[in-house]
């Protein structure tokens, strides 16, 4: 008796465990022992089973009447369907344009519009099974449609059918004249318009039982067709469609005696959605049909000469055309330009050789490759650009070490004269000239974005103000200079020396645009992008801006020159300027994390855009710069220097500036030969002094090896590159400072001072 009460309190247990779970539980225990006590275990599992079974279609037809609810006022068709794809909800539009009803399956539904509906159902089924969602375009007979299928829990699968914009010809498949088709890679017709149909006698399920051999390329013929009444002749053009399909159109050949080829062929050519024309072997046109009229933008081609229509070849048109009709060469396709189009469009022309009635003429198959030629042409630019960086910032490094050993053997001569020695005043020549050179190398750096910033939170208010009244010299006095401000501006984050050189390049530049005077207006404003901006090939993504215009009323810039006003040693004003102005402008905009426009009308002025993002967090802390402790410099030091230098000439300079100074230097011209005297354990090292770029192991490369085994040493960086073009590395080396070259003798010890207390 025990046993069993233990066996029937197990079992009450169990599905008092189910009924929780189930959110059924009954909280008395009395309750469930009544179900055993009425009918047994069996009974009461069966109403447990019953029970659930009710719960979950409970739930089951909640989610479809929520389901139904949200897709009801839906455009486009919407159907829900089980797993086995019968329908259990459709929405308006679905019962409007479905041939089924519930209970039907959606295969059944969508025969009459797609060709092998069940095989396609089939696919997208399985993906969304697997993903989740899928989606597929297909050809219908009045067009393109998309099926977008979700998936809906276990129980079944939600369907949106979309329709797809028609091509340019604004009419479906079933409405042209012109037989067509659309295959599968396989060969397989998935598509056959009503016009085919006739010609054909009925519908055909593969691409060779249509013709006695199968299409070649583009455009084909004349080619035989089964018709209905016999084998028929005719042409072939092919259109690339998705995911390998190909929508074939069927042209009319001289000898088609079929009436549904025949007749008007200027009729059913002009419905081609492509532009064919026709040429003759003297290079004249005799037929172009409506696509290639409105692509060249002449309404009357029929006896011009095809010459006079493109160019950009890079040959003579009549030689290419003569080259194609006489079979030589490989046959390929060309692109060229449009002669007659107002604004620029771009052909990709493909030619076909016929013959007909023994006289051999030209079908040329045109595509619009404006858009592909575009992108090509802004890739080129932005290759042309990031190679023309690449060039200055690598002959700036190269100068910047040339430099930095001529300014500093300067500084050396110097500390051995005073100002009345003879030789002091060309020493000083010297030194101010290199200064100007290493300002001029700094501006290439500038171009290519890897000068170095030394950036701050400013009030342009403030910064103009600054600058107000060396722009009023170089404006001089013909020219009126117009500040104006947003009361409540918002500081930006840039370094105040750049920006300023920014500014004063602009003014020059609208100065010099105007020889017989006019006003000069700079202004400031907070702009707010609620959405990006698209312009001149930037992208500008919202967010809150600090506008910085400067508007002349000169001479303009000609459109033709704006997309290049911006790239180095190009310039408007001839041989009277360096080209580095405005490509120093753009450098400098774009390394602080700004935009840079430009607007201009002939006769009628040009006025510059720089967009600055606000800066919305607290000032920071002036930085420390080496110019502020140059006092330091004189101090004795003590202390042993590890100096890692490749350029001998910049090598003997620090070596000679550091001993001085009273420092101990070991020197290495690589970072090698560094390591090798690290090996003596018995050398205390205080500081590494080392370039950044050198033959073999880099800078960083070596310090971070020879911390391992000193890993208290401090460590000074030089480069004639920005910091922040190895700023990752040094992030990740301790005690690590960074001095760009070229660098003063003062400017070096003050740092190699700092670094050791």
């Amino acid at each position: 008796m025990a046993q069993v009460l233990s066996e029937k309190f197990w079992i009450l247990g169990g599905i008092s465990a189910v009924l929780i779970c189930a959110g059924l539980y009954l909280p008395h225990p009395s309750l469930t022992l009544v179900f055993l006590a009425s009918g047994g275990t069996l009974v009461a599992l069966a109403l447990l089973v019953r029970l659930i079974s009710s719960r979950q279609v409970a739930a089951e037809q909640a989610l479809s009447e929520t389901i139904s609810g949200f897709i009801e006022h839906d455009n486009a068709p919407s159907v829900t369907t089980d797993m086995d794809g019968a329908i259990r909800t459709m929405n308006s539009s679905a019962r409007a344009k479905l041939p089924a009803e519930h209970g039907d399956t959606l295969g059944r539904a969508l025969r009459d519009m797609v060709a092998n509906p069940a095989a396609l159902l089939s696919r997208l089924q399985n993906r969304a099974e697997a993903r989740g969602h899928a989606s597929e375009d297909v050809v219908t007979r009045k067009g393109q449609m998309r099926i977008v299928v979700h998936r809906l829990g276990e129980e079944g699968f939600l369907w949106r059918l979309e329709e797809i914009a028609e091509r340019d010809t604004g009419r479906g498949a079933d409405a042209l004249s012109l037989p067509m088709m659309t295959v599968g890679k396989s060969g397989a017709i998935l598509f056959m318009n009503e016009a085919l149909k006739r010609v054909l006698g009925g519908r055909l399920k593969r691409l060779d039982e249509v013709f006695l051999q199968a299409p070649s390329d583009r455009f084909s013929g004349p080619m035989v067709l089964h018709g209905k009444g016999g084998d028929l002749a005719c042409h072939v053009v092919e259109i690339a469609g998705q995911i390998g399909r190909r929508e074939i159109y069927l042209l009319p050949a001289e000898e088609a005696q079929d009436s549904v080829l025949n007749g008007a062929s200027a009729a059913i050519m002009d419905q081609m959605p492509v532009a064919l024309l026709r040429i003759r072997r003297d290079g004249m046109v005799s037929m172009a049909n409506r696509q290639a009229r409105e692509l060249l933008a002449e309404e009357q081609m029929e006896g011009t000469a095809f010459s006079e229509l493109v160019e950009g070849l890079g040959r003579s048109v009549l030689d290419w055309l003569a080259e194609v009709a006489d079979g030589r060469g490989p046959i390929r396709s060309e692109v060229v330009r449009a002669r007659k189009s107002v604004k620029d469009v771009f052909l990709q022309i493909s030619l076909k050789r016929v013959t007909e009635d023994g006289e051999i003429s030209l079908v040329a198959v045109l595509n619009d490759a404006t858009e592909l030629k575009t992108l090509e042409a802004q890739f080129v630019q932005s290759q042309k650009m990031q190679a023309i960086g690449q060039l200055a910032g690598g002959v700036a490094h190269d100068f910047n070490n040339l430099l930095t050993a001529i300014s500093g053997h300067c500084d050396l001569l110097l500390l051995r004269h005073d100002q009345g020695d003879p030789d002091y005043g060309d020493l000083v020549q010297i030194n101010q000239n290199a200064n100007r050179a290493a300002s001029l190398v700094g501006q290439l750096l500038a171009f290519s974005r890897k000068q170095n910033l030394q950036p701050e939170v400013l009030d342009m208010r403030d910064t103009l103000s600054d600058l107000g009244h060396l722009l009023n010299r170089l404006v001089g006095e013909r020219l009126r200079l117009s500040l104006t401000h947003d009361p409540e501006l918002a500081p930006i984050r840039a370094d105040k020396r750049q920006l300023e050189q920014v500014i004063m390049n602009l003014v020059v530049n609208a100065r010099d645009a105007m020889p017989d005077g006019g006003c000069i207006t700079v202004e400031t404003e907070n702009r707010q992008l609620d959405t990006e901006m698209q312009r001149d090939r930037v992208t500008v993504p919202p967010g809150a801006y600090v506008v910085v215009s400067v508007r002349d009323e000169g001479s303009g810039i000609h459109p033709d020159k704006i997309s290049k006003i911006f790239e180095p040693f190009w310039s408007t004003k001839g041989t009277k300027g360096t080209g580095l102005g405005l490509s120093t402008a753009y450098g400098i905009v774009k390394q602080t994390g700004g935009y840079i426009f430009v607007d201009s009308v002939l006769g009628e002025g040009s006025c510059f855009t720089l967009f600055f993002p606000a800066y919305d967090r607290p000032a920071e802390p002036p930085q420390v710069v080496p110019e502020q402790v140059l006092e330091q410099a004189a101090l004795q030091g003590e202390g042993v220097i590890l100096l890692v230098e490749d350029e001998a000439p910049v090598r003997a300079f620090a070596s000679r500036a550091l001993r001085m100074r009273g420092y101990t230097v070991l020197e290495a011209e690589s970072a090698e030969e560094a390591l090798v005297v690290l090996e003596d354990n018995a050398l205390e090292i205080d500081v590494f002094v080392t370039d950044v770029i050198m033959p073999g192991m880099d800078g960083p490369s070596w310090v971070k090896k020879a911390l391992e085994v000193r890993p208290g040493t401090k460590v000074v960086f030089v480069s004639g590159y920005a910091e922040d073009s190895f700023d990752s590395d040094q992030a990740l080396i301790p005690n690590s400072v960074f001095l760009p070259k070229p660098f003063s003798l003062n400017e070096l010890t003050a740092t190699v001072h700092q670094q050791i207390h």
